[in-house]
């Protein structure tokens, strides 16, 4: 019998002295089977990181041809592409040719910069590609955050990013490997 997704409630409030973005998002996240804790907050900051009144969460890992989170316009174009992990040169290329803006987050240590080693030479051509990476020692302290009813409070100045919840605050510095033109 197949697993159904698990429910999480996020109460997101973002303050991004970057952006000057400052808004408070009531998520439901369904957490896929396969999902780790991990992605899961990933996915969280990745959202904060580009909170918008349209921003959305997708139907992430059960569909093939959605990115994890999207923005669309009022008139239905997508402005807004953000995918988590490493995806392949084609769904680079796809995602590129789709949206506007096209985000990917890599996470995962090691793997992730293999990834990058082998694809970075073919995104030169995507002005409208960023590549922001997560290490793993960040994203495995978010997992440790990870409750199915949350309040986080995250904050983001120069860069850099404070995830909280309750008593315990983690330190997220996201690194560039590629700017959008």
């Amino acid at each position: 019998m197949a697993q159904n997704a698990t429910i999480y409630k996020v109460e997101l409030s973002v303050s991004d002295m970057d952006r000057h973005y400052y808004e408070t998002h009531k998520l439901t996240l369904a957490k896929h089977p396969s999902e780790t804790n991990e992605r899961l907050m990933v996915r969280i900051v990745a959202f904060a990181l580009n909170a918008h009144e349209h921003l959305e969460m997708t139907k992430g890992l059960s569909t093939d041809d959605e990115p994890d989170i999207w923005q669309k316009s009022l008139s239905g174009e997508l402005d807004v592409w953000v995918a988590l992990g490493l995806p392949s040169e084609k769904v680079l290329r796809q995602s590129c040719a789709k949206a506007d803006k096209v985000i990917v987050y890599p996470y995962g240590g090691k793997v992730a910069e293999m990834w990058w080693d082998k694809v970075k030479n073919n995104t030169t051509r995507f002005d409208n590609l960023q590549v922001i990476n997560f290490s793993e020692k960040d994203t495995g302290e978010l997992a440790k955050l990870v409750s199915r009813a949350m309040k986080l409070q995250v904050n983001i100045q120069d860069g850099e990013v404070m995830v909280g919840v309750g008593d315990s605050i983690v330190y997220v510095t996201p690194l560039k490997w590629k700017s959008a033109a």
